[in-house]
């Protein structure tokens, strides 16, 4: 057993992680091109510092964040596009992804004004009482290896707002995101992006057969609302062990998940159009849509183009 895991390890070190870096350096056009989007991630960390502070409201729709030390920058620069491009009032609440530090959270109420900070040390709390281990093995397991399961996990214990939304970081508004502010203001269904193709990671007959449902085609979780009260955490823990027993772990776990706790239930849908899903160069060069979020090769010109775009515009 023991000379099977040397060799394992061997052919990672020689094979398989070499051979991974260099799919990635030619994903984004190669080593220099790479760096130079490398370059900019770190000039728009930079840049974020200088951010004016948002003011969150005690009284304002509730937004959520899973974010944390690799995130905050990007956190703060689409709450400020958000901010620029409606007059509404927000509660922003930033949940520990589980690096806060004491000189992050002073950073947050510098910058976020009354914003809501759910430490560590509460969502400990939070999953002892509601996903205790002995019940829930695989999703405490899923939590210590796979973050972003934790937009479930995290997120759903926090007693506060049954009705959640869930926004990820490395988004940027470009129009008043009306669709999400009437969601917000009378939440009665589940809400949720529409990817640019199918991301679940798992054959949509294993998920439906174990959801007993339909699937929806193409869910996107990068903005996403759901009911805390209505989650179903012992189907979670019995879909989750079997997908992975059955088709291995994936990155998009906790999308297909998702759509699975929707199933074929009616959801307010936002537009695809408006609420773009790894945008094409021209369309983040030329402007259109709401929203756009940079996933997968529009990474590229996010880092390279996108923030720098926004921050000139906004001065």
């Amino acid at each position: 057993m023991r000379s099977n895991k040397i060799i394992q390890y061997v052919l990672n070190q020689l094979y398989r992680y070499p051979k991974s870096k260099l799919q990635r350096l030619d994903k984004f056009g190669g080593y220099f091109e790479f760096r130079k989007m490398i370059r900019n991630q770190r000039l728009m960390k930079l840049k974020s510092l200088e951010l004016l502070p948002i003011k969150s409201y005690n009284d304002g729709l509730p937004i959520y964040f899973l974010t944390g030390e690799k995130y905050l920058y990007q956190t703060l620069f689409c709450i400020q596009s958000l901010s620029k491009n409606s007059i509404q009032k927000f509660r922003y609440i930033l949940v520990d992804d589980g690096s806060f530090n004491e000189d992050l959270v002073e950073r947050i109420k510098r910058q976020l004004p009354d914003a809501g900070v759910v430490s560590k040390e509460e969502i400990s709390k939070n999953i002892e009482k509601y996903l205790p281990e002995t019940d829930y093995p695989k999703l405490r397991s899923k939590r210590r290896e796979y973050p972003h399961i934790k937009k479930l996990t995290d997120i759903h214990t926090i007693k506060e707002d049954a009705w959640k939304i869930v926004l990820d970081s490395d988004m940027l508004f470009y129009g008043e995101p009306t669709d999400l502010i009437t969601w917000l203001m009378h939440p009665e269904k589940s809400l949720h992006m529409i990817d640019c193709v199918e991301a679940y990671g798992y054959s949509r007959k294993l998920m439906e057969t174990l959801s007993k449902t339909k699937i929806k085609e193409k869910i996107n979780v990068g903005i996403i609302g759901l009911n805390s009260k209505k989650i179903d955490w012992n189907a979670l823990e019995k879909w989750c062990s079997i997908l992975e027993e059955k088709e291995g772990s994936s990155y998009y776990l906790e999308q297909a998940l998702t759509a699975m706790l929707i199933g074929d239930a009616e959801t307010c849908e936002l537009l695809p159009e408006s609420y773009i899903v790894n945008p094409e160069t021209d369309q983040i060069f030329k402007g259109g849509g709401i929203l756009h979020h940079y996933v997968d090769l529009s990474k590229k010109e996010y880092f390279n183009y996108a923030w720098k775009k926004f921050q000139n515009e906004s001065r």
